[in-house]
């Protein structure tokens, strides 16, 4: 008897959450290793992202509950540090910091929004910063210029990667449309401050 796509899809994000919390993987990247570490054809439907976060939460909830709320709340704190150090650059916190379900294998994830693609890049060498650039797709699918750098995170006792994602001005206008299921998909340094204020 097979099983149903319901259930199959549900098993990939079941083992992909499991690579999401405790190794810090993409949900994209997570969901393809799931499915082969189950056997399954390239050509299995993945779960969708929906799918794999209540799966992520409930993973946390069994396996993380004593541990992540803390965790979750020195990244949102280090994330806030580095938006308050580049706040001349419009950043929002996106990704799992901003979404609640980070672990400290989490990286964080800042989109600035800038006149000049290159301004954040001169504040980081005018700061000595080290960083190394790349290229991601950002949220509407086209890509984005990305500098990463490390931060000690000493709450963690480890070094904490930041991704630096710098898109054009006019993007930050569609940028806080809620997503589908009516959550903002990404918060400003006083939507940061309210969520460590609230702690939740």
């Amino acid at each position: 008897m097979h099983a149903s796509p319901e259930t199959i899809a549900a098993e990939i994000a079941a083992v992909a959450a499991r690579l999401v919390v405790e190794e810090g993987q993409e949900y994209g990247a997570a969901k393809r290793h799931a499915a082969r570490q189950l056997g399954l054809g390239q050509r299995t439907a993945l779960p969708d992202n929906q799918l794999l976060e209540a799966a992520v939460r409930e993973h946390i909830a069994v396996f993380c509950a004593d541990t992540q709320p803390g965790e979750l709340r020195v990244l949102r704190e280090l994330a806030l540090t580095w938006m308050e150090r580049l706040q001349a650059f419009r950043p929002h916190l996106a990704g799992a910091v901003w979404h609640g379900t980070a672990t400290r294998h989490n990286d964080i994830h800042l989109q600035l929004y800038c006149d000049d693609p290159k301004e954040p890049e001169w504040a980081l060498l005018d700061h000595r910063v080290e960083y190394h650039t790349g290229t991601v797709n950002g949220w509407r699918g086209e890509p984005v210029d990305v500098l990463t750098l490390r931060s000690r995170c000493p709450d963690l006792e480890q070094w904490v990667l930041v991704h630096l994602m710098v898109h054009d001005q006019d993007d930050l206008r569609g940028a806080l449309k809620p997503d589908a299921q009516g959550r903002k998909p990404r918060g400003d340094i006083a939507a940061v401050r309210a969520l460590l204020e609230n702690d939740t």
